[in-house]
């Protein structure tokens, strides 16, 4: 077969394939998802130098207003697209958290920040085919200022000082065991915390708070032995939460108790909440938080962002064999 022959033979058969494809594409066009827009029942309550960014960076996916890209409507994409937005809607809808209280819903554009900084959130995909819809530096700078701004920390006088650490060394000198209900989804209080070992501390930026992270002896043999990814089963954290106390001069010390919270790691036993059993128990009255078990919902999307590490936002300080 002559060299032109063969030229012409190759010639038609891309064009069988391109035009084959081309029909394809078409075709499956005729299978687009339809994806509407509820109505707005209450948008967050925020100023609008943070709404923009929301709008901007956000809202696509994690709102009743959503605007697709002329490329985002075509199939197979457009698939792909549909699923995120109602996933998105699912966990986070801006549209709707104007009906929850403000402090509530500080937090869950804490958590939406959090997930920005930890570069979780926007999706990657998302990031790399809207490179208009990035949360620039200033912009991420805007919104913590914002929430900061709705938590100013209090100055505290000598008598509050005085209260709070009463509580406090009432608490670290406490070795009582109280009776507490156990959470929603079973997992019972740890009366045993306080002779764990404290390996980090941490603090909240948005609502002044301060914890101490403490581990129990499986915890912290694996942190020893550097076998935390992942981490043992029977391996449990308490993070123990209290109010700053300020007395306006950078001296800060633990104010009123907040909460704790609880992780246990069962690989087996907690498969369906990514291997860990989470809780927690709010006030003094050691009150278990959630309605029912979906709460570990909040738990886990906010843990998502260090799924390489295990799920655990710690990193534990260095411990003595």
């Amino acid at each position: 077969m002559s060299l032109k022959m063969k030229t012409s033979k190759r010639r038609r058969s891309a064009w069988i394939v391109g035009g084959s494809l081309g029909v394809l594409f078409l075709f499956l066009q005729l299978f687009r998802p339809q994806l509407c827009n509820p109505p707005v029942v209450a948008e967050i309550a925020v100023p609008s130098r943070v709404r923009d960014i929301l709008r901007k960076s956000c809202y696509d996916c994690h709102s009743n207003e959503t605007k697709l890209a002329w490329f985002d409507q075509l199939a197979p994409a457009s698939w792909l697209v549909a699923h995120d937005v109602r996933e998105g809607r699912r966990y986070l809808n801006f549209s709707e958290l104007g009906e929850l209280p403000a402090a509530k819903q500080q937090g869950i554009l804490f958590e939406a920040i959090n997930q920005i900084e930890l570069g979780a959130m926007p999706l990657r995909a998302y990031r790399w085919s809207h490179p208009d819809k990035m949360v620039s530096a200033d912009d991420l700078a805007t919104l913590k200022d914002y929430l900061i701004s709705t938590s100013p920390q209090p100055i505290a006088g000598a008598a509050e000082r005085n209260a709070t650490l009463d509580q406090w060394m009432a608490w670290s000198h406490s070795n009582a065991r109280p009776e507490v209900s156990p959470a929603p989804n079973g997992i019972p209080f740890f009366s045993d915390y306080k002779t764990w070992t404290a390996i980090s501390t941490t603090d909240r930026w948005d609502n002044q708070t301060m914890r101490v992270v403490l581990g129990n002896a499986i915890a912290v043999d694996a942190i020893r032995q550097r076998t935390t990814n992942p981490w043992p089963d029977g391996a449990a954290f308490a993070k123990v939460a209290w109010a700053q106390d300020s007395d306006g001069s950078g001296n800060v010390q633990a104010g009123e108790f907040k909460q704790i919270e609880f992780m246990v790691k069962g690989a087996a036993k907690y498969a369906d909440t990514n291997g860990w059993g989470w809780a927690r128990w709010l006030g003094a009255e050691l009150t278990p938080y959630g309605e029912n078990a979906q709460f570990t919902g909040e738990c886990i999307r906010c843990h998502t962002p260090v799924k390489s590490r295990d799920f655990v936002f710690t990193i534990p300080l260095e411990t003595s064999r």
